[in-house]
């Protein structure tokens, strides 16, 4: 498949920032990471559309939408590595679904590791979704996530099952990580040829956040939970990325638990694709989410 000029273009932006850098340390430098962090967004469209601002316990919600009384609501749970975020992409991506839809969107942005653990961010998404229900019925509520956020997502959905709370209308999981010990032996081929993140930093941010849990605990890999019972799951895959072979396994767990699952896979992609800006390839898989979101 050939790739559009604007996606060397991208792969030379991320070269230049160095990127794979700086998840090629370990330990990984979250603070100089957390520089490129964006709590409070700027520009007219978010003066003129971010509804509130809330706390629900340790995480900012970030209420952005351009109707009054709409009955749809996306989370948005950033990516970061459990460290950083959100960054300006998943702004933009937010704004753009936002300006297309016309849902309410929480920017869920919770705290982040080493300064807390895993299973005080997930007590913090558990909250936020427990919210969430308390203002909307499950039907009209649906979860975007992309990288770390996917492993948020995933696992509350299985926490959900679980306690027999309703689930969300659909979840939509953007280079997922599924396995936060990343042990799966494809992953070393892959790590030479991803352009931005490399197994070292991704695995030395992952050993901050899980505290005195194991690796292996579906609360960080939600690889070895159950996907049984899932709702109406979206992957968005990217080939050339170290997270790419433990979806693989996932995606073949939601074809055995005979859930409704569509698998979009990226050629040639790399890590959190379709939230990457200016790339031809990336604004037609936002477009994708936001068709999903809408139909």
């Amino acid at each position: 498949m050939k790739q559009s000029l604007t996606y060397y273009i991208t792969l030379f932006v991320i070269h230049l920032k160095g990127l794979k850098k700086e998840f090629s340390n370990d330990p990984i430098d979250f603070k100089k990471i957390r520089k490129n962090d964006v709590h409070h967004p700027k520009g007219t469209f978010f003066k003129q559309n971010i509804k509130r601002s809330f706390k629900i316990s340790d995480s900012l919600i970030t209420e952005v939408g351009l109707g009054n009384n709409v009955n749809k609501l996306v989370l948005f749970i950033h990516g970061g590595a459990f460290i950083s975020g959100p960054a300006q992409h998943h702004w933009d991506a937010v704004k753009k679904i936002a300006k297309q839809t016309n849902y309410k969107i929480w920017m869920c942005d919770y705290p982040k590791a080493p300064e807390n653990k895993i299973v005080d961010i997930s007590r913090n998404i558990d909250a936020i979704y427990k919210i969430a229900l308390e203002h909307y019925q499950s039907n009209q509520i649906f979860i975007v996530a992309d990288s770390a956020g996917g492993t948020l997502a995933t696992s509350l959905i299985q926490r959900l099952i679980k306690k027999n709370i309703e689930l969300p209308k659909k979840i939509i999981l953007i280079s997922p990580v599924m396995d936060g010990s990343m042990s799966n032996p494809e992953i070393e081929k892959i790590d030479a040829i991803d352009p931005m993140i490399s197994k070292k930093g991704v695995l030395s941010a992952k050993q901050m956040c899980v505290g005195n849990n194991d690796l292996k605990d579906s609360m960080i890999s939600p690889l070895y939970g159950s996907f049984e019972k899932f709702p109406h799951t979206i992957i968005f895959s990217a080939k050339h990325d170290i997270t790419y072979p433990d979806q693989k396994l996932a995606v073949q767990k939601c074809i055995d638990s005979k859930i409704n699952l569509e698998l979009i896979e990226g050629q040639n992609m790399p890590h959190i694709w379709p939230l990457l800006p200016i790339m031809k390839e990336a604004k037609t898989a936002l477009n994708k989410i936001i068709e999903t979101l809408k139909n």
